[in-house]
């Protein structure tokens, strides 16, 4: 399938709604759609919200509660003023005749909205999370129909969603499928041994390409410069000063003796 336009970018917040609301469906209902917010720049489109607006649909007909998508979008934006309308979602794996219509109404809400599809029911085995535009086609002054072109879809999180992923991905491997909250440290010990796991497979790509076993990459070189220049320039004093306000006694030896490993690899 060919791809064109911006990347759109989702963060987990939004599936978890758009599952959450497919579940509390109401009954006899095939699916369920709401209102996608974000941010949009020159190359990509950013969903970072989400929220389902009441509609029925039959085979002949659908009606969507606009007032209640007008309603939602004014409450929302007192909270999160720099999200705007960019499309609309719905779960299922198809656009369906009623999708064309109810696209029709958003296109008055946003400049060229995107559509989102949440395969919910799972017909291939997972998830599938498709985005799209649309384009009329068709012969002017003649009949008129529209094409949903596809866009690349990407996954994308804040750190502070990152935790929320990882206690997701634990359950699966529960059989209770449930999972408990872990401490503040147990959190700074996995996140330390995920850095510990990337510095060492950075230094090992540095040392292949040193030895000449690997071919060495500018966009990664790039990309190490530019993690390496946003490292934060702190002296000594003002690092121990931090790590004494803010993490207790336990803690502070196990990050200490991090710290003097990572430096023991790195020299």
């Amino acid at each position: 399938m060919s791809v064109f336009g911006p990347v759109v970018k989702i963060h987990p917040v939004v599936l978890a709604s758009i599952c959450d609301s497919y579940e509390r469906r109401n009954e006899g209902a095939s699916r369920v759609i709401g209102t996608i917010l974000g941010t949009i720049d020159k190359h990509s489109i950013e969903v970072t919200n989400c929220f389902s607006v009441p509609h029925n649909e039959s085979e002949d007909e659908v009606a969507v509660d606009m007032e209640f998508a007008k309603n939602m979008y004014e409450l929302h934006k007192r909270v999160s003023p720099t999200e705007v309308i960019i499309g609309w979602y719905a779960t299922g794996f198809d656009i369906t005749e009623h999708s064309v219509l109810i696209h029709e109404y958003y296109s008055r809400e946003a400049t060229n909205p995107i559509h989102l599809t949440v395969d919910t029911a799972l017909q291939s085995g997972k998830m599938n999370i498709r985005a799209y535009v649309s384009a009329q086609m068709g012969v002017p002054g003649k009949t008129v129909g529209v094409m949903f072109t596809p866009l690349s879809v990407k996954y994308i999180y804040y750190d502070t969603e990152r935790i929320g992923v990882d206690l997701l991905q634990r359950t699966r491997v529960t059989p209770s499928r449930t999972k408990g909250l872990t401490s503040d440290l147990s959190q700074v010990g996995s996140a330390a041994s995920r850095i510990q796991d990337m510095l060492t497979t950075v230094l090992a790509y540095i040392e292949d390409v040193l030895s000449g076993k690997v071919t060495a990459d500018n966009s990664v070189g790039r990309f190490l410069m530019d993690l390496v220049n946003k490292v934060p320039t702190i002296t000594a004093e003002d690092f121990e000063n931090m790590l004494n306000s803010n993490i207790n006694v336990s803690a502070r030896l196990k990050i200490l003796k991090l710290i003097v490993y990572i430096g023991r690899m790195t020299s």
